[in-house]
């Protein structure tokens, strides 16, 4: 039972870094903008959150410059690919080269250095642990906390709103949306700089909410995870949810068990969370185009394709 209590009490704080990044694709490739930049978009969320923490600032404002770090090289891919009209897959993994690579420069002198986070909902609260539900929620933080209240907005906005609406029709007919007096190249970038806000966000919640340190390569491929949890969601924020809590569970198995001191092959059992990515990519692959996917997703749009 105790295993059990503190696995359950830790999943959230596995998944948020997913459900962030993957309702940041959602909206991203809701307008028809393949983005595969999620691992360096919260690589570089991830260092600029703890450099804030490190240089003075305090948690929440470090999460506030990760946001904002990783818009900033999300307009880079958004200029590339809505404004230059670049491949969408190429410019993705170039995003993931530079956020690999300017963290990998600036962030080494910061690596290694511990720093207080941001507290949690027992502490901000005075939540004690001597009920089961006092142990399950006193260690949560208040990003998780709020967490499903934005998939309700994000699910709202995008089925029961005009602007909601006018994104997604950019996803699956731009030259309909276009006749219709939508302004193509504004939706998608501001859809790309979303996406960068809350991958930004997902990178900041690692170092600061969830490790306390800046670590090179702390993302570890959750960037790739987050892409295929997209996939399983359909596209979905309420999917992404729970598809979230499923990858964060098995994110969070080999913690648990090595806290309790059990005999069993961690290196293998680490790979779990990818088995899973590799095996949702897999069944997507044999079903052909998955239910929900934008129709014109990762197709560069001429405004002349109209006609």
């Amino acid at each position: 039972m105790d295993f059990l209590i503190g696995w359950l009490a830790i999943i959230p704080s596995y998944a948020t870094p997913l459900l962030l990044a993957s309702l940041g694709l959602i909206i991203c490739e809701r307008a028809g903008i393949l983005n595969l930049g999620a691992e360096g978009l919260m690589a570089i969320g991830a260092m600029a959150g703890a450099l804030t923490v490190l240089s003075g600032g305090n948690a929440w404002a470090a999460l506030g410059a990760g946001a904002m770090a990783a818009a900033a090289l999300a307009l880079l891919f958004g200029l590339a690919t809505v404004v230059m009209r670049a491949d969408h897959t190429l410019a993705g993994l170039s995003i993931v080269a530079i956020g690999l690579g300017v963290t990998g420069v600036l962030g080494r002198p910061y690596a290694q250095k511990t720093f207080p986070g941001i507290e949690t909902l027992g502490d901000i609260f005075g939540i004690g642990r001597d009920s089961l539900m006092g142990r399950i929620i006193s260690v949560q933080d208040p990003v998780t906390a709020v967490l499903p209240v934005v998939v309700v907005a994000l699910w709202w906005y995008l089925h029961k709103t005009r602007a909601g609406l006018r994104l997604r029709a950019v996803g699956e007919n731009p030259a309909a949306a276009d006749v219709a007096g939508i302004d193509i190249q504004l939706t998608q970038l501001t859809a790309v700089l979303a996406s960068g806000v809350l991958c930004g966000l997902a990178g900041a919640y690692l170092s600061v909410a969830t490790s306390h340190v800046w670590v090179e390569g702390m993302v570890a491929a959750r960037g790739w995870v987050a892409i295929a949890l997209v996939i399983f969601a359909r596209w979905d924020p309420a999917r992404a949810l729970v598809g979230a809590l499923l990858f964060g569970a098995a994110d969070a198995l080999v913690p648990r068990l090595q806290a309790i001191g059990a005999d069993f092959p961690v290196y293998l059992t680490m790979t779990a969370p990818y088995i899973l990515t590799l095996g949702v990519l897999f069944l997507t692959s044999l079903r052909g185009r998955t239910s929900g996917e934008p129709s014109f997703l990762g197709r560069i749009y001429l405004r002349q394709d109209k006609h």
